[in-house]
């Protein structure tokens, strides 16, 4: 059914997007279950060990990530001793990510799960289609997006 008459909602660029990246978590995830962590976990302390120790508002923005959905997947990472989060030594009202001996060890050993799901995706996909997909998702993530504001028209000048 079109949507404005025009187009379907099958040519709705935020579905596909969404539905692709749900097929390959589920892909990585189950390639990842039996180290215990879920590919966005594994983002996360992938983030930390490459990065260091962050705030949650810096890794959020790295990982593209709502802040408060990032609060909620570090605390099993938390919990299970993975991370530590400490107040920072150079402004005390901040507060920063570490990733523990405990995580790096459990990163190594996911490494070695999340190689064999990239090796996977790319012999299915194409190793050339997977580069190309992953600079035009860079692409996409780069790019800036802005909502339109109620009563103004693309393009239009904001009335004053």
């Amino acid at each position: 059914m079109p949507v404005d008459g025009t187009q379907s909602f099958e040519a709705c660029n935020c579905l596909a997007v969404r539905a692709a990246a749900r097929h390959i978590t589920q892909f990585y995830d189950q390639v990842l279950a039996s180290t215990g962590l879920r590919t966005t976990q594994f983002t996360i302390l992938a983030n930390l060990q490459e990065n260091g120790p962050s705030t949650i508002n810096v890794l959020a923005e790295d990982i593209v990530m709502d802040r408060t959905t990032l609060g909620r997947n570090i605390l099993p990472l938390k919990r299970d001793g993975l991370i530590r989060i400490e107040t920072s030594a150079n402004d005390r009202r901040s507060r920063q990510i570490r990733l523990t001996k405990a995580g790096e060890k459990r990163l190594q050993a996911a490494a070695k799960k999340w190689s064999i799901a990239q090796a996977q995706f790319e012999n299915t996909f194409g190793r050339k289609r997977s580069g190309d997909l992953r600079a035009m998702l860079r692409a996409a993530v780069a790019t800036d997006l802005e909502a339109p504001r109620p009563g103004v028209r693309r393009g239009a000048s904001p009335a004053r």
